[in-house]
């Protein structure tokens, strides 16, 4: 189980868990749920902002948003 915010730009992997917090429900409600898959796409050069497509859709979160989802690596 890693944070989304340590994945390399074109990591793919899979939503397994979403902290508790004030936003988790925006994320829910942007597409983030367990079970959802997910890339990388984009992370400046200091990993904030990190650009996130799910959904056919690119999300861009702050490296503490990015913290709060627990993802598993895709092959």
């Amino acid at each position: 189980m890693f944070d989304l915010s340590t994945m390399k730009v074109g990591s793919k992997s899979e939503i397994i868990a979403i902290e508790n917090s004030s936003i988790k429900s925006k994320l829910i409600e942007l597409g983030f749920l367990v079970g959802s898959s997910l890339e990388v796409v984009f992370k400046a050069p200091l990993g904030d902002p990190i650009a996130i497509e799910i959904n056919s859709t690119v999300i861009s979160l702050r490296k503490d948003e990015a913290n709060l989802i627990k993802v598993r690596k895709k092959n």
